[in-house]
């Protein structure tokens, strides 16, 4: 169970006692909570995955499993790899929160920003969750999680700005590829997943990875 509602007055200096049931994710209300609160509260509660829509409802996730937390960290070291060689922009791994244009904070399990981008912003705002859409996303369906919830977790990355993003998804064993024209292909893990003109270079078969 869970200790309290959180809100700005009585939880942000503690930590939550929380029973997550299968898994799945728990809903609160927190659009009262202010933008430096809820950074607040997610360092208090760092043992926690915690993220917050644009309707300020905070999304409390269960630490990952041993299986996704690998398949992710496989993901993460080949654009990160990627990242090193070609010096294009900085990577960001899935505890790295983003404030989106909406005012949703979001944590992908994978992030990549143009190195001009990063650089432009103010070093305070590096600091914390910052005021940026990455160019490039990358999300991870764990066995738990809503593929519907995912997808809707896309388009609100690609209405933000964002001009990549993939999902993927190891029980179809397909990645579902976003483009910033609106266009949504499928890829089979046995096909080549391209970075296309937005992570040049970048290519990855996902079947050999996880």
């Amino acid at each position: 169970m869970i200790s309290a509602k959180p809100n700005a007055t009585d939880t942000i200096s503690s930590t939550l006692k929380v029973k997550f049931r299968n898994g799945m994710p728990l809903h609160w209300d927190g659009h009262d909570m202010s933008r430096e609160e809820f950074y607040e509260f997610c360092v208090e509660n760092h043992q926690l995955r915690i993220e917050r829509n644009a309707n300020g409802q905070l999304i409390i996730m269960p630490p990952t499993t041993s299986e996704t937390g690998h398949r992710n960290f496989e993901i993460s070291i080949e654009i990160g790899i990627w990242n090193r060689r070609c010096k294009l922009g900085v990577a960001f791994d899935s505890s790295t929160g983003f404030t989106l244009p909406n005012g949703a904070e979001r944590s992908p399990d994978t992030a990549w920003i143009r190195q001009d981008r990063w650089d432009a912003l103010p070093k305070s705002e590096q600091k914390k969750f910052a005021k940026i859409t990455p160019d490039f996303v990358v999300e991870l369906r764990s066995e738990n999680q809503s593929l519907s919830e995912l997808r809707e977790k896309m388009d609100e990355y690609m209405e933000a700005g964002c001009r990549l993003g993939w999902l993927v998804d190891p029980q179809k064993r397909l990645t579902y590829v976003y483009a910033e024209n609106g266009e949504i292909k499928t890829v089979k893990f046995e096909e080549v997943l391209s970075g296309g003109e937005v992570c040049s270079g970048l290519e990855i078969v996902m079947g050999e990875v996880i």
